[in-house]
């Protein structure tokens, strides 16, 4: 008999995602959130905090998997796998799938380095683990230019392509992998285009029927030499099929 998977940030935008593709595969789920169960949702649900540890133990106890979405900025990050991993193997030896970024060891901010640290626990956790690297979100490039939008001028980094990638898609490759057996590090997933920021800013204005003068920015620091150089890119891995536009046309 199967046991759940459990889906942590199974409320966030990708948590919730795989949580709708693992139901459509016919799996049971647990959902750990911060907040109490909704009166409408069916699936396994517990109310816990990785930030404290609260109701983790209660959440990894009797699952297949653990699906870990959940994600902070900095180094809480860190802090919060560590939790989730310690907790794991007091309740037994799930198989443990990591979502991480591309670029996390290329790109040096902070939010990477947590990221690339949190890599390294699940990897060192004696625990059976799968680690996949995506590409950026479409809603994290739209947000970006979205941020400015009450600006005349929109600032888009020159020389700087990205590679976004739907949510939908990973949350399917996610659910495939925590129903599989236990496989490292796999594959970067990258989105179906690389295309510049500045086509991608234009892109969204179109999409919103704004008219702004595109300005583009460099900035004095190793990140942003980083991303020039596509360290955040994987191109050979252009595996996703939702593109931006298809998103924007969704919105």
């Amino acid at each position: 008999m199967q046991k759940p998977i459990l889906v942590t940030g199974g409320t966030g935008t990708l948590g919730r995602a795989v949580v709708r593709r693992l139901l459509d595969d016919g799996r049971e789920v647990r959902v750990l959130s911060r907040g109490p169960r909704p009166a409408n949702v069916q699936h396994g649900w517990v109310t816990g905090d990785l930030r404290t540890g609260a109701g983790i133990d209660a959440a990894t106890s009797e699952v297949d998997a653990i699906v870990h979405c959940a994600t902070t900025l900095g180094r809480k990050d860190v802090a919060a796998t560590q939790r989730l991993i310690d907790a794991a193997r007091r309740n037994g030896v799930p198989h443990l799938v990591y979502i991480s970024i591309v670029g996390v060891d290329q790109v040096p901010i902070p939010y990477y380095r947590a990221k690339l640290e949190a890599e390294e626990l699940v990897a060192a956790s004696g625990l059976p683990w799968t680690i996949l690297r995506t590409t950026q979100f479409h809603g994290l490039i739209a947000r970006i230019t979205s941020a400015q939008r009450r600006s005349p001028v929109v600032a888009a980094l020159a020389g700087v392509s990205f590679q976004p990638i739907d949510v939908r898609d990973v949350a399917e490759r996610l659910a495939e992998l925590a129903a599989g057996s236990p496989a490292g590090r796999v594959a970067d997933m990258g989105g179906p285009e690389v295309r510049s920021h500045r086509d991608l800013a234009r892109a969204y204005l179109d999409s919103t029927g704004r008219r702004r003068i595109l300005l583009p920015v460099r900035l004095p620091i190793a990140a942003f030499a980083a991303c020039r150089r596509g360290g955040h890119l994987a191109p050979d891995n252009a595996v996703g099929r939702i593109t931006f536009d298809d998103f924007l046309a969704g919105r």
